[in-house]
């Protein structure tokens, strides 16, 4: 990812309720979920909820999909993961601590795909 696309992303990302709508989307998985059940979970109106969509799909953090009569939208896992790689690039350089802590095999990755394949955890 280059830096102005990373800003891209940022500008994007800096409103609360396109934020929200990430990380409503981001817990939906892949498949996603409607337009229409996506401004119902946010509050807010369908006319509005389509605004922010569109610049989240401009920005390349969310996919869309026409499923009969509904667009569903998908959060773009690899954007969002190039998004944090450029956040991280840099900034082990000289402390190895950090990368560390953010690959420990208790993180909330792992923890999610448990849950996501039935396991418990605790």
């Amino acid at each position: 990812m280059d830096e102005r696309q990373a800003l891209t992303s940022f500008a994007a990302l800096s409103q609360e309720t396109r934020l929200a709508i990430v990380r409503t989307l981001v817990v939906a998985g892949p498949g996603g979920l409607a337009a229409g059940l996506i401004a119902e979970r946010m509050g807010v109106s369908p006319s509005n909820v389509s605004f922010h969509l569109k610049e989240l799909e401009r920005s390349g953090l969310i996919a869309q999909r026409r499923e009969s009569r509904s667009i569903v939208y998908s959060a773009s896992y690899d954007a969002l993961a190039d998004l944090v790689k450029f956040l991280m690039e840099d900034c082990c350089a000289g402390h190895p601590m950090i990368r560390e802590g953010m690959q420990r095999p208790d993180g909330c990755c792992k923890a999610a795909a448990a849950r996501s394949e039935g396991d418990i955890v605790a």
